[in-house]
């Protein structure tokens, strides 16, 4: 069952609407970026109550202080109360942000994720955490927070380049991976063309908001969500420094190929399925090109993963196709020579 602040929705303006006049908020303000503000706001905002609208830019290079900071002047000039509402209307990198820009004005308003890409619809809107990036480091500054509703319709997807649901769905593996061998076998059969949506987001959404409920802080089980993270997070934030920007899923994608290497070696994973985890994300993503110098830089950056204690740098490894465990220890070798594997992949 899931929880009571997750809605999926077939008429997201009239569910949207019950909900804001049933809580009577003070003022409602809405957030999108320049792509949801033309897409996906003209589909919401004759429903809504009178509101106001914010807009930012859109992408990963915005989610930082400096946009947050721009959010808050505009919250504050629109003279927003502790009895407001922000509606969030973005994929993942603006659910983040504007869910950590509401979490923390004022000591914190109510704010509604109504997430509209398949990434965000899948992973980041569920489970409360909220963050932006920091001295090019992946959500290094946040919180955890709930948002009051999280709406889910399925009709934003139609909005999507394809690079968008590409991304989006190397959640969906990560999830299969660690928890389902059956639907990572029924969805390895098949293109990215060809994948149900719907079914994926229940499934998706299902198994996080199960895993978060039972771990909402990520004391333990939550972290087995992290699969694949620790590698591509660093490799994500260093191609972004570098002006070189890839999209979350495909540095997940990366991530996964790499600690399931790592989890090979160690006898966790056989050979073969690492390699038919390998060529099916190859198939779906592609290849990123990682030179010498590149593959240093990035291991380097896993030093700073959120997820490491003392000088410890830990990991989720796959045990098995649909197991993992979490708080694996790595190393700095380790990674380099995970990195190298991925680069001397044949498409």
């Amino acid at each position: 069952m899931l929880p009571d602040n997750i809605l999926f929705s077939e008429n997201p303006s009239n569910d949207l609407l019950i909900f804001l006049q049933k809580k009577n908020y003070s003022t409602v303000v809405v957030l999108a970026d320049h792509n949801t503000a033309k897409a996906c706001y003209p589909s919401i905002s004759d429903s809504l109550p009178t509101h106001s609208l914010i807009t930012v830019g859109a992408g990963e290079e915005f989610k930082n202080l400096g946009t947050c900071t721009t959010i808050w002047q505009q919250m504050t000039n629109l003279h927003l109360d502790r009895h407001a509402c922000m509606v969030v209307l973005g994929g993942g990198v603006l659910g983040d942000m504007g869910g950590f820009c509401a979490a923390t004005y004022k000591r914190g308003i109510d704010f509604v994720l109504v997430p509209t890409t398949l990434l965000a619809q899948t992973d980041a809107s569920i489970g409360g955490k909220l963050g932006i990036d920091f001295d090019n480091f992946k959500n290094h500054i946040g919180v955890f927070q709930q948002p009051a509703l999280t709406l889910l319709y399925s009709g934003f997807l139609k909005t999507l380049p394809e690079a968008e649901l590409r991304s989006g769905f190397a959640e969906i593996i990560k999830h299969t991976l660690i928890s389902d061998k059956a639907m990572w076998t029924h969805i390895s059969t098949l293109p990215l063309a060809s994948q149900n949506w719907t079914t994926l987001v229940k499934h998706s959404v299902a198994f996080k908001a199960r895993v978060t409920t039972e771990d909402p802080k990520e004391k333990g089980l939550r972290k087995i969500l992290n699969a694949g993270h620790t590698i591509g997070h660093a490799v994500e934030s260093y191609l972004l420094a570098s002006g070189h920007r890839i999209l979350h899923g495909e540095a997940i994608a990366i991530g996964l190929i790499a600690e399931g290497y790592i989890a090979e070696q160690r006898g966790l994973l056989s050979s073969q399925e690492l390699h038919a985890m390998a060529d099916y994300i190859l198939k779906i993503f592609g290849k990123v090109s990682l030179d010498d110098q590149q593959i240093e830089a990035a291991s380097r950056l896993t030093v700073q993963d959120k997820k490491n204690k003392g000088n410890k740098i830990l990991c989720v490894l796959q045990e098995g196709i649909g197991n993992a465990r979490w708080d694996q220890e790595i190393n700095f070798e380790e990674v380099k020579q995970a990195l190298t594997f991925y680069r001397t992949l044949q498409m």
